[in-house]
């Protein structure tokens, strides 16, 4: 095989498996947790090669895409004994009513 075959096949598989690796998930604080921790959380997540995809209004938190590891990190960062009222949840689509 020439390398150049070789050189694009490796180029071809890289994305998608550096894509594996990375998740959405929901970050969302109680409401006594200051905004000054929501935005150290949401840098957090961004320099671990993470993007924020959604701030919400609703409740205190966003919404992100991620490196697996950037979600873990974040929460022993963030969830300890000063830190106690944050959440990660996998993104995922929700519904009201039951399909049959």
């Amino acid at each position: 095989m020439r390398p150049a075959t070789i050189l694009a096949a490796t180029l071809a598989i890289i994305p998608s498996a550096l894509a594996s690796d990375k998740k959405s998930a929901i970050v969302w604080f109680e409401d006594s947790v200051s905004d000054e921790i929501v935005q150290k959380a949401k840098h957090a997540i961004e320099e671990a090669g993470g993007m924020i995809t959604h701030t919400y209004e609703v409740i205190k938190g966003f919404s992100a895409t991620a490196p697996v590891k950037a979600f873990a990190d974040v929460k022993v960062q963030f969830h300890d004994a000063e830190h106690p009222f944050m959440h990660i949840e996998d993104d995922q689509e929700m519904g009201t009513f039951k399909q049959l």
